[in-house]
């Protein structure tokens, strides 16, 4: 997702969700204030809902097959050139370190790559993407109607830019890495960099790994 998409997108899901998101009290970078310390900033908010899937193997992956995990959900796509990669890469970065630190709080985890451009992401191409980042990233896929109802009910926005027809598109999307809890509840907002802070590294993976630290129990 180019920078300007992912700008644009921000500033979408803002009018949208601006009731559901007031009262998180979030910083640029999607981290919680200091008032959040007992729950996360997305504790009650109505986001997820159940949902079938294919995984990076072909097979079906239902929202429910997760239940008793933790679950670390991010939407992007595998052709996305420059935010998602790097984005996913410093999460499961600070995710291996967290499976050394605390090996047992980590096998409770299920990190998940969810695609928004369905129409290129292929089991198959998903199954080498999620390998690069960490074998436990699983990669999710499924029929333009299903992703489509996904990215709602997750509260996800995206837009295929390009000409009708093109192979070579971008897919703008908003840029909401989720936390949710083993009974599929969402806690918080995965922090990730905010480019509208350049001085500020808001998704560095020690920020990520003090971030797992604090909300898997």
């Amino acid at each position: 997702m180019a920078g300007h998409a992912m700008n644009k997108a921000r500033m979408l899901l803002t009018l949208p969700c601006l009731a559901l998101l007031a009262a998180c009290n979030m910083g640029g970078g999607g981290n919680a204030s200091s008032g959040d310390s007992v729950q996360g900033e997305l504790v009650g908010a109505r986001i997820g809902a159940p949902f079938t899937l294919t995984d990076q193997d072909g097979k079906p992956a239902r929202w429910e097959d997760y239940k008793g995990q933790y679950r670390l959900v991010y939407f992007g796509y595998t052709y996305c050139p420059d935010v998602c990669p790097v984005d996913l890469q410093r999460i499961m970065q600070a995710f291996a370190q967290f499976e050394k630190a605390a090996p047992e709080r980590a096998a409770q985890v299920q990190p998940i790559l969810i695609s928004v451009d369905p129409q290129r992401d292929t089991p198959a191409v998903l199954k080498t993407y999620v390998a690069a980042f960490h074998p436990r990233l699983v990669g999710l896929t499924g029929t333009p109607e299903q992703i489509a109802k996904v990215a709602k009910d997750f509260v996800v926005i995206y837009n295929k830019e390009g000409e009708p027809g093109m192979s070579d598109y971008l897919v703008g999307h908003s840029r909401t890495p989720y936390l949710f809890d083993p009974d599929g509840k969402p806690v918080a907002l995965v922090p990730v960099d905010d480019p509208s802070t350049p001085k500020v590294d808001e998704g560095a993976p020690g920020t990520v790994l003090a971030f797992l630290e604090k909300w898997i129990k």
